[in-house]
């Protein structure tokens, strides 16, 4: 059984909460992807130079950060697994934090991917990134 599965209460709210495991999370990212695979292949297409890569970051990075500070707060990746994102006192983010949140997961790539294997070891399940941006990763209630 998977002890990091079991419902904790966290000093910051009132009643137990459940963090998404790393499969979970993986599997929302790839969901995720999927979707943004889509407007990432029609520019390089139409564009094909350095300006379609910027674009796609911008892209992907608006995916992201104005989903999770958004009224769901989740990516619909996030929302398909029943997850969402919130502060770590259990609020909505800010898009300020959604994105240092997005842009930390390149450092957590850059360092052999160890910022993202960190979510199967920490207490809170949280990532190199989640750190950096104060934020959890959590089951949806609702």
């Amino acid at each position: 059984m998977d002890t990091y599965a079991q419902p904790t209460t966290d000093i910051f709210l009132d009643e137990p909460i459940e963090y998404g495991t790393f499969w979970e999370r993986l599997g929302a990212y790839i969901i995720d992807v999927i979707i943004l695979i889509i407007p990432t292949l029609i520019l390089q297409y139409m564009i094909n130079d350095v300006g379609s890569t910027l674009i796609s970051i911008a892209i992907d990075w608006l995916y992201f950060a104005l989903q999770e500070s958004g009224q769901n707060q989740a990516t619909i990746g996030k929302k398909a697994l029943g997850l969402k994102v919130t502060s770590m006192d259990g609020q909505r983010i800010t898009f300020g934090q959604a994105s240092g949140r997005y842009f930390g997961k390149i450092i957590s790539g850059l360092i052999l991917c160890i910022g993202y294997l960190m979510i199967l070891w920490d207490d809170r399940r949280q990532g190199l990134h989640d750190k950096m941006a104060g934020t959890l990763v959590i089951k949806n209630r609702q």
